[in-house]
């Protein structure tokens, strides 16, 4: 007498299946206090090549490919108003640091081939005192969520604009975007401090003084510690950035623009005021490890 599959078999192969099925889905999120996850996975062909900050390029072909353009305007109170004309993209910041997916994934803004934001979204507000006066040259490029660059013949999928400080204290003179007139995105990036930090061509700040908030860090063999998470802080807090690294490194608060340089094995400190409301990633640029993110309200 032929006998049937007993039912709980048939349940327990069926578990099995769905389990092995999800296997093939891409991780969205790296460990705490690793580097960027810079995956060969099917998206693309991961190149040699790196641009200014150490992320690879990832070739994708023509058709279908990400596209950005740029455009920007004086704002009538302070600085230049920025938008992102993306097409065949969207801006995921819940899955930054994860792995790549295909027209996904955040920008990166530079001002004369120095990163000053990361967007994770179509308007970004440039203030006025991150620009020294003179005409200088703002690109957005395009990143995939583990930061590797979107490139296309080995040109990474970027737009750049041609802006001018006259010292006028309402703004300066903008010139148009150039790259493609692609279809919009959604969503707002993130502000930029006030307080001048060691980049785009401003002094560096007072480094003493009382401060709201003290955060410390100490980074070694590639482990950050404590583990990363979010530091809540109110808009105008001072707050302080101590990190000890194990190598020479350099720190660095996204979307304020503020540089210090660390020393293996030297404590090194960074403080400014939180003046800026939003979500802002501290990272150190060599290893790009990602610190802790500041929550500003």
């Amino acid at each position: 007498m032929r006998r049937g599959i007993p039912a709980a078999a048939v349940v327990l192969l069926a578990l099995l299946a769905t389990a092995t099925g999800c296997t093939d889905r891409p991780t969205t999120h790296h460990k705490p206090g690793t580097g960027h996850e810079q995956a060969d996975g099917p998206v693309g062909e991961l190149l040699k090549r790196k641009d200014e900050s150490g992320h690879r390029y990832r070739q994708v072909d023509e058709q279908g490919a990400p596209d950005v353009g740029l455009s920007l305007r004086p704002d009538a109170e302070d600085g230049w108003n920025v938008r992102l004309a993306v097409r065949n993209f969207r801006f995921t910041p819940d899955s930054v640091g994860g792995a790549a997916l295909p027209g996904s994934g955040h920008a990166y803004l530079y001002l004369d081939g120095h990163k000053i934001a990361r967007l994770y979204g179509t308007w970004y507000h440039l203030p006025g005192n991150l620009v020294p006066r003179g005409t200088h040259r703002l690109t957005a490029r395009l990143h995939a969520d583990d930061h590797t660059v979107w490139a296309v013949d080995g040109k990474a999928v970027e737009s750049t604009a041609d802006l001018t400080d006259s010292g006028a204290e309402s703004g300066a003179a903008a010139g148009a975007g150039s790259g493609s007139d692609a279809g919009s995105g959604s969503g707002e990036g993130s502000g930029s401090g006030t307080d001048s930090g060691s980049g785009a061509g401003r002094a560096d700040p007072e480094q003493g003084g009382a401060v709201d908030r003290t955060v410390t860090v100490t980074v070694t063999d590639g482990r950050v510690q404590p583990p990363p998470g979010r530091v809540e802080l109110d808009q105008g807090d001072r707050v302080r950035l101590k990190v000890t690294s194990d190598r020479t490194d350099t720190l660095h608060v996204h979307g304020y623009d503020k540089e210090a340089a660390l020393r293996a094995g030297e404590p090194g400190t960074l403080t400014f005021t939180a003046d800026r409301t939003g979500l802002f990633e501290v990272e150190t640029h060599g290893s790009g490890l990602v610190l802790t993110q500041l929550v500003v309200r």
